[in-house]
């Protein structure tokens, strides 16, 4: 297996839930630091909501291995930014046997 081509610099994300004052909350994002990747589109789908419609592309997005716990670590619900662009991570898997590199599966919606 070849070494990735981590060219792309994104920045890591995770979401911070706050009190309302309602009873329910609001949701910002709070980044946690920048990460080189690799990013590879793997398929897409369209479909309409609300009448309007929204692009949905799915993404490898290989990333350096991190310890488990670490802040560092992506992890599922969490996001990449790369200026407007916002890639959700669904799943983080290792890419190879000694943690170097993780595999993260994300999806980019779009409004088009």
């Amino acid at each position: 297996m070849s070494a990735p081509r981590l060219n792309r610099k994104l920045v890591l994300e995770a979401p911070v839930r706050s009190a309302d004052g309602a009873g329910g909350y609001t949701e910002t994002w709070a980044a946690l630091g920048t990460l080189w990747a690799e990013v590879t589109a793997r398929s897409g789908s369209e479909r309409a909501v609300g009448g309007a419609s929204v692009s949905r592309v799915g993404y490898r997005i290989v990333v350096r291995g991190a310890p488990e716990g670490s802040s560092m670590r992506p992890a599922p619900d969490q996001r990449f930014r790369e200026g407007a662009r916002r890639f959700v991570i669904r799943a983080v898997a290792e890419r190879d046997p000694r943690g170097q590199y993780l595999t993260c599966f994300a999806d980019e919606e779009v409004a088009a």
